[in-house]
């Protein structure tokens, strides 16, 4: 039985596709993703957007899924939000719409797309 990673020539890519399926195997995430892939959104109102959508999660929760999906890739810091009193808030932007995964790529490491 050939597991993901074990059959994948080249570690640096095997490591990407792991990271990537850790960070989407949770229903939540793509709820996350859901709610950024329209705009940038701050902390607050992807925690509002949780909500809206019956995932009631904790602020410390919702840290750590945004912090492994920006760990995989898939979301970035776009700036900050300070609404004064207390340390800024982050807004989040997706870094794609996409995800590309080359399964193949030929010696000289060029795409054979």
């Amino acid at each position: 039985m050939c597991m993901v990673g074990e059959c994948v020539g080249e570690e640096g890519r095997g490591k990407r596709l792991r990271s990537l399926m850790r960070a989407l195997h949770c229903p939540a995430r793509w709820l996350i993703i859901d709610c950024i892939g329209e705009g940038a959104k701050s902390t607050k109102e992807i925690h509002e957007c949780l909500r809206e959508n019956d995932e009631e999660t904790t602020a410390p929760c919702l840290y750590y899924h945004l912090s492994e999906l920006k760990k995989a890739g898939v979301i970035e810091v776009a700036g900050y939000k300070d609404e004064g009193g207390g340390a800024p808030e982050k807004v989040w932007r997706l870094r794609s719409r996409r995800i590309v995964i080359d399964l193949v790529e030929s010696r000289d490491g060029s795409d054979r797309s």
